[in-house]
């Protein structure tokens, strides 16, 4: 019997609408270290219906756009309102590798107030990535005395 949620799976798993879904995973494997698992080209071998990459434990889901049935990306729609949350044990060597790769800077990484190193890159494709590595353990008080002694008022 088929378990409700599957092998290797989480309960949220992000599923990306791009324009170039071959050259995104490209991105995503240089910039993310993400492993293809797999991936479904259309009938006529022009785009990519579904691929399934994993990054860290986590799965991704990606396919191009297909306007015709609703499917936008980033860059047709001219931005995107959601980012993406990486936590990887390294996140200064993320960063960089994701500005190699040819994302742009949104956020400079920087100590946050929450105790993650925190920062944020749009890739070429136009989604938004947060790359974090926790750092510190706090109570919920320490980050709210943080939060007002950092945020002007």
């Amino acid at each position: 019997m088929a378990k409700p949620i599957a092998e290797g799976r989480h309960s949220v798993t992000p599923h990306l609408t791009v324009r170039g879904a071959a050259r995104a995973i490209d991105f995503y494997r240089r910039a993310f270290g993400a492993e293809e698992v797999m991936r479904m080209p259309s009938r006529d071998g022009t785009k990519l219906m579904h691929a399934h990459l994993r990054i860290g434990d986590s799965a991704v889901f990606l396919n191009d756009e297909f306007p015709e049935m609703g499917g936008r990306s980033p860059e047709a729609l001219g931005g995107t309102p959601t980012a993406i949350h990486l936590y990887v044990p390294d996140a200064d060597a993320v960063f960089a590798r994701a500005l190699a790769a040819g994302a742009q800077v949104r956020m400079p990484l920087q100590d946050m107030f929450w105790g993650d190193r925190y920062g944020q890159v749009v890739d070429p494709f136009g989604h938004v990535w947060a790359i974090a590595t926790h750092k510190e353990d706090l109570t919920p008080e320490e980050i709210g005395r943080r939060a007002a002694a950092s945020i002007p008022r």
